[in-house]
């Protein structure tokens, strides 16, 4: 499976001139812990950055920094770890471990922002399988105890 195959595609996105104030209030109002930062300079989305909200709390809030003059350029990563749609899920919680990322976005070919998979997505999925394995190991137990009956 694909990361393309699982990743949200509705991604919550600003811009790095954004305040971040406007930063706060969009994932407020889209119920997100993250925002990515794009530059639409070549018409479709890049991702250049992500800013979360512990980013916003332990650097700014808990710095006692005036948020007034802060901007997204001001506080998001510059080291941005991204994947590509066909990249493997298995590879891509490998590259989330070793950086230690709980949110990745997702590009295509051209470097265009895709969607967004997280470590909660992650877990969903996997959790979904588990369930679908323990139903098997259920059902062949129950098909040993009829053909005894």
């Amino acid at each position: 499976m694909s990361v393309g195959e699982i990743c949200n595609r509705e991604v919550v996105i600003t811009h790095k001139e954004s305040s971040i104030v406007e930063v706060a209030q969009l994932m407020r109002q889209y119920h997100v812990g993250d925002i990515v930062v794009v530059d639409s300079s070549s018409g479709r989305p890049k991702p250049i950055g992500i800013i979360t909200d512990r980013d916003i709390v332990v650097e700014l809030v808990a710095g006692e920094v005036a948020l007034d003059s802060v901007t997204a350029a001001d506080v998001m990563s510059y080291e941005l770890v991204t994947v590509r749609e066909q990249d493997g899920i298995w590879s891509t919680l490998e590259c989330m471990r070793t950086r230690g990322v709980r949110r990745i976005p997702v590009v295509n070919e051209q470097g265009g922002l895709e969607g967004i998979l997280t470590v909660d997505d992650l877990l969903e999925l996997f959790s979904e399988e588990l369930i679908a394995l323990a139903k098997v190991t259920m059902r062949g137990q129950l098909k040993e105890k009829q053909s005894r009956d």
